[in-house]
């Protein structure tokens, strides 16, 4: 049997819904948080050299920038064909081959492919102050810009690591040639950078969103991030919690005649964004409940206020069932409780082993999310809850912030 053959057929066996496999990612930088409810004797999975685990990836259509010893699938999502998920396919092929059917005519049309995608973020210590390029600067290096949002959900929140607290941007006083300074000291000595930034006491149950340009080191808090489909950054920050990062994290996504060019890594900074002295009005996110909320769920809408992506946390309560409906295709991730979601069995997970099956993650079709989606609460006793992830195209997606 082909694998168009499976993937339509599994299409169509979960009535416009995959179950997706989990994918962990790790990074070679950084501390394990260890929230990612991954089975303590994994965290190392794929060697010593690599890293451990520290995200897990949903609804991705890319690979993550994971160096020589990545695999070239690794970071991306795979539809689980079979009720053990033995038997698996990309994501990203059931877009190619799918098309309009599963991410909708309007995406489809206008990127050819699911555009974002989200993860859990897990460190114990700080990460270093970066940015993420934005798209003019990505595209020469052959990359897509990088949006991204932020939401710290409770769930997965016992403990708050060793510092949970982001910088964002720098103070609205500090100068160009301060921040210049800084960078030419990367490799002299403690550069220091966030002396010059702004941080902001992570409050969970809420979230930020960050454009390209704007410098920020994310505290010790597991984050989930929707975000655009892109893994480029610039780090400006050289030791971190008495880890040193080598010249290399500054420039790596710089085109190689410019990785020496002060002022072309300056460059890649949005000025006006980074000085803000409003940053918090402009880009906090308090959430925002959705106005069909009920004694029987509710709904909130996590991220939003930006072009590319929103998000949404559902809560359904207790002992209740409900049929939910969106205007756009959507990943989401259960966190909390157990039941059922469309035709399949949903639970959070407690104690996954690397590369085992879960029934904690799916991808919704825009047709299946329109005509709606029965999510069952089996407890007496917990809420039913799931982050859901979408595109740019959700009408219903706030434009600002909350009043």
């Amino acid at each position: 049997m082909s694998e168009q053959t499976i993937i339509r057929e599994t299409f169509e066996k979960g009535k416009g819904v995959f179950r997706l496999k989990p994918v962990f990612v790790p990074r070679r930088f950084g501390r394990a948080g260890r929230r990612l409810r991954l089975h303590p004797d994994d965290y190392y999975a794929l060697g010593t050299k690599r890293g451990s685990i520290k995200e897990r990836w949903f609804s991705s259509v890319i690979a993550a920038m994971n160096g020589p010893l990545a695999s070239p699938d690794e970071g991306m999502s795979r539809v689980a064909a079979d009720e053990e998920g033995t038997r698996t396919f990309l994501l990203r092929d059931a877009v190619l081959e799918l098309g309009a059917a599963l991410i909708g005519p309007k995406l489809h049309a206008q990127y050819g492919m699911w555009p974002m995608y989200a993860k859990f973020f897990d460190f114990r210590t700080p990460l270093f102050h970066h940015l993420h390029l934005d798209e003019a600067a990505s595209a020469l290096v052959g990359r897509a810009g990088k949006p991204e949002a932020y939401y710290f959900p409770p769930q997965l929140n016992s403990h708050l690591g060793s510092f949970p607290v982001t910088y964002f941007g720098y103070d609205p006083d500090v100068t160009r040639e301060q921040v210049r300074e800084r960078l030419l000291a990367f490799e002299c000595g403690d550069n220091r950078i966030t002396e010059l930034s702004r941080a902001y006491r992570i409050e969970l149950g809420t979230g930020w969103y960050t454009p390209p340009g704007v410098v920020h080191a994310p505290g010790s808090v597991l984050t989930y991030e929707p975000q655009w489909n892109s893994d480029v950054n610039s780090v400006h920050e050289n030791i971190v919690a008495d880890e040193v990062y080598p010249y290399e994290f500054l420039v790596e996504n710089c085109p190689e005649e410019r990785k020496y060019d002060i002022d072309y890594i300056m460059s890649l900074l949005d000025w006006e964004k980074n000085v803000d002295p409003h940053y918090k009005r402009h880009y906090f996110r308090p959430p925002i409940v959705c106005p069909h909320s009920d004694e029987r769920h509710t709904e909130k809408w996590i991220a939003y206020g930006n072009d590319y992506f929103g998000a949404k946390e559902l809560t359904v309560h207790p002992g209740q069932t409900v049929t939910v409906r969106d205007e756009a295709a959507y990943g989401c991730i259960v966190v909390q409780g157990h039941g059922g979601f469309g035709g399949f069995t949903a639970e959070s997970a407690g104690m996954l082993r690397f590369g085992a099956m879960s029934a904690d993650e799916f991808f919704v079709s825009e047709e299946a999310a329109k005509a709606g989606i029965l999510v069952r609460n089996d407890s007496r006793w917990e809420p039913l809850v799931m982050l859901k992830h979408f595109g740019p195209n959700h009408p219903q997606m706030p434009k600002s912030t909350a009043p």
